[in-house]
């Protein structure tokens, strides 16, 4: 890791540029070169060509889940290097390559680091989840949450007043390719797991299971909702013949009818630093 190429999203919260700046002084007191920096989304992502033209190593994301996956799904063909920091609310993808969420520890850490990694991911197409897909009426939750990061009160209302009459108004989603689920669920989620899908479907038909999901939802942690059914399998699809919307790492995209969700291994480009990874 010697010559870096520096993403952010102002946008995430967490990722001020103080913090930012604080970080770009980490990286001259190792001696690490900043070839550039992209404050996205209003700057657009540097091309994986233009980085191999400037002799780039290494990429280090400093930012949420959404940005991340924007940042390696169109960064998918480059055979750099990629450095996650916790720079958002979850931050599971950080948290499973280092043993902190010291950004500057991180760096340290991982200035002399030479262990690689690859990471699973959920895929759909062209699209890709790091973290996890939502499928399912529970989806029109992410209207409400983009809300309240923005702190538009009447807009997070309206959307949160949308959603709930989605989520519970009795409709649901059906799975095909995992036999054990039968039924109608408000939300489906699915998390890589080695060369599997973890898949975990939620059917709140009961107040605590309603107050929860929408609770998990508007805090960030949408994985710490209650699952009532939960099975491995190896591909999925969603039921019917309309379009449905899914969210990849919390960014929402539409999949065309039938389109098989499959699980996914990246190549070995993430700097790891926790221990037993080494």
């Amino acid at each position: 890791m010697e010559r870096l190429w520096f993403i952010t999203n102002p946008g995430s919260g967490s990722t001020t540029k103080p913090k930012c700046d604080a970080l770009e002084a980490v990286f001259e007191e190792r001696g690490l070169t900043l070839v550039g920096r992209t404050e996205f989304p209003a700057e657009d992502l540097p091309k994986g060509t233009a980085l191999t033209r400037k002799k780039v190593d290494t990429v280090v994301l400093f930012a949420g889940d959404g940005t991340i996956n924007t940042t390696l799904c169109a960064l998918a063909s480059w055979k750099g290097s990629f450095l996650i920091l916790p720079g958002g609310t979850m931050n599971l993808l950080a948290k499973s390559l280092h043993d902190t969420l010291d950004p500057k520890a991180i760096i340290e850490a991982a200035h002399d680091e030479t262990t690689r990694v690859a990471i699973p991911y959920v895929e759909a197409g062209a699209h890709r989840g790091f973290v996890g897909l939502i499928l399912g009426p529970a989806t029109a939750w992410f209207r409400a949450r983009e809300a309240a990061r923005e702190g538009a009160i009447r807009k997070l209302f309206s959307a949160a007043h949308v959603a709930w009459n989605r989520t519970f108004g009795g409709s649901g989603i059906r799975i095909a390719g995992v036999p054990s689920l039968k039924d109608k669920y408000q939300a489906v989620f699915v998390r890589p797991e080695g060369g599997e899908l973890h898949v975990a479907a939620v059917d709140a038909r009961d107040w605590t299971s309603i107050v929860q999901l929408g609770w998990e939802w508007l805090t960030g942690d949408w994985v710490a909702a209650h699952a009532v059914s939960e099975c491995l399998t190896k591909e999925l699809k969603a039921k019917g013949n309309k379009p449905v919307l899914a969210l990849f790492d919390g960014e929402p995209v539409s999949l065309a009818p039938g389109t098989a969700i499959k699980a996914g291994m990246s190549r070995k480009a993430f700097i790891a630093t926790r221990e037993e990874l080494g």
